[in-house]
């Protein structure tokens, strides 16, 4: 299977550093599969750190442990330059900047928890998906 290009919103993260249940942290860790690429912008992956690292929002890892495994998800992604801006085109300024990187790097899908607020992308062909979703769609799931 040819791998997709995605993007990964930034609750997803979060919830993968949270919690090593759920679905968000199975994406990450099946990174190394290479089912998948993600995509990422200078801007979405400070957005990553500076969320991760609000006091209090991840506990049980320090900062120094959230830069390795955010340095390890970079490692990993294609890192896009975003050269138009033509926002708004969402309610959420920080949802444009998903957006903005899955139309540059013509990601089938963005894997968020809020698909809502990803409304009408599908004039872009992108599916707005919850990281259970894209696993099953990809056959990630055991």
């Amino acid at each position: 299977m040819k791998p997709v290009n995605v993007i990964i919103d930034t609750n997803v993260i979060v919830a993968a550093l949270k919690s090593r249940r759920g679905a968000s942290h199975k994406l990450l860790i099946s990174l190394p599969s290479g089912l998948y690429r993600p995509n990422i912008s200078v801007p979405l992956f400070l957005e990553y750190g500076s969320v991760a690292k609000r006091a209090g929002m991840v506990s049980g890892l320090e900062e120094q442990d959230i830069d390795v495994i955010l340095d390890y998800i970079l490692s990993k992604s294609s890192i896009r330059q975003i050269f138009y801006l033509w926002r708004p085109y969402l309610k959420d300024p920080q949802d444009d900047l998903v957006l903005e990187v899955a139309v540059e790097s013509q990601s089938e899908y963005i894997v968020t928890f809020n698909k809502k607020d990803f409304g009408g992308i599908e004039r872009f062909g992108i599916k707005a998906v919850t990281p259970q979703e894209f696993m099953a769609e990809r056959g990630l799931l055991k």
